[in-house]
């Protein structure tokens, strides 16, 4: 009964700040140690908002990989469609880990909770804003948001927010512009084939299907720190492993074998091609054939740190767009202590 309830007011607190990734998560529930890897070490619950999503590939491959036996640590891989959810899972001490973006920890401050990011996968959103082929001519910048309908992830998600941003740093309004919820994977394709959205943001693989059909044009490309300074003014740390701050405090010793871990991954991932990446992952993350996910991840990749380490402007960035329009972050600028939302500890000591 008190777990459900503590759920319940996670659920609500987070309600305004949905996933900000968009394709869908596998469906598998989750992932243990690789077959016939018995790890003598602590076990760690990680819940991850989508892991078949390239921005959160480096969850799946250091376990592919065999780097969290390595480092002495059982990890198991949990998942769920939207990295909110992976946050409620958080707080309600169902897990010890979450793989999301790094704002949630901005805007659960701003609630009075105290999460941290702990190695920082991501310096930039990795998002795409993509328009209709058919609205290509139309829609040029944020400006010609005006009457359209953009889909998002959900609504109060980080790429209804994101969506928002853009739109009246290029002079548009909030209100001017429809956001609509086309979810992620094959609903956002089908809303842009039939119709139903003008444009909208989402992410690899989702991205590199919807090009090679042919249904959408890039707008606004967030895979890269490039990307992202352009279109947000700065870097824009994202994918992250975020724990509770207090749980760090009291596990530095199991924190840092996940840290050891996944920064061995991320150095991986640096000194190997895409193909190699793809050919580590499940098969059935290739839903649109081996060379089109091979491709997504190579599009992707530019926004993957090499070490772990937050990007130092990186921080002001994201709190920056929340204050923009985030209801919770709005107004108490003065008041968050962004050296709270991150360590770099453990990072910094990693043997990866």
């Amino acid at each position: 009964m008190r777990r459900s309830a503590v759920a319940a007011l996670a659920a609500v607190l987070l309600l305004p700040l949905s996933a900000c990734a968009n394709d869908a998560a596998t469906s598998a529930h989750g992932a243990a140690a690789p077959a016939g890897r018995q790890v003598d070490g602590p076990k760690v619950k990680i819940m991850v908002g989508g892991l078949d999503k390239v921005i959160y590939l480096p969850a799946m491959l250091t376990q592919r990989l065999g780097y969290f036996a390595d480092a002495g640590v059982n990890v198991e891989l949990l998942t769920e469609p939207a990295g909110v959810n992976a946050t409620t899972a958080l707080l309600a001490g169902d897990v010890q880990g979450a793989v999301g973006f790094y704002d949630h920890t901005i805007d659960l401050q701003a609630k009075g909770k105290h999460v941290e990011s702990v190695v920082q996968f991501a310096q930039a959103p990795g998002e795409v804003e993509l328009v209709s082929t058919k609205q290509a001519d139309a829609i040029k910048s944020g400006a010609e948001f005006k009457g359209r309908k953009l889909g998002v992830t959900s609504i109060g998600s980080s790429t209804d927010f994101l969506t928002k941003y853009l739109a009246v740093k290029n002079g548009a309004s909030v209100s001017d512009f429809s956001p609509i919820a086309v979810g992620a994977g094959q609903t956002f394709v089908a809303a842009l084939q039939q119709g139903s959205i003008d444009a909208g943001m989402t992410t690899d693989p989702t991205v590199a299907n919807v090009l090679d059909k042919g249904l959408g044009k890039v707008l606004y490309d967030m895979r890269t720190p490039e990307g992202s300074r352009q279109a947000l003014g700065g870097l824009y740390p994202s994918s992250s492993l975020y724990m509770s701050t207090e749980w760090v405090e009291k596990n530095k010793d199991t924190t840092q074998k996940l840290a050891n871990a996944f920064v061995k991954t991320l150095k991986w991932m640096s000194t190997h091609s895409p193909e190699e990446i793809a050919a580590q992952m499940p098969a059935d993350y290739a839903q649109g054939g081996p060379a089109q996910y091979a491709a997504a991840i190579k599009s992707t990749l530019p926004m993957f740190t090499t070490d772990g380490v937050m990007p130092a402007d990186g921080p002001r960035t994201v709190l920056a767009v929340l204050a923009a329009f985030h209801p919770d972050v709005q107004g108490k600028e003065g008041t968050i202590d962004l050296s709270r939302t991150y360590t770099t500890e453990f990072v910094g000591k990693a043997t990866g």
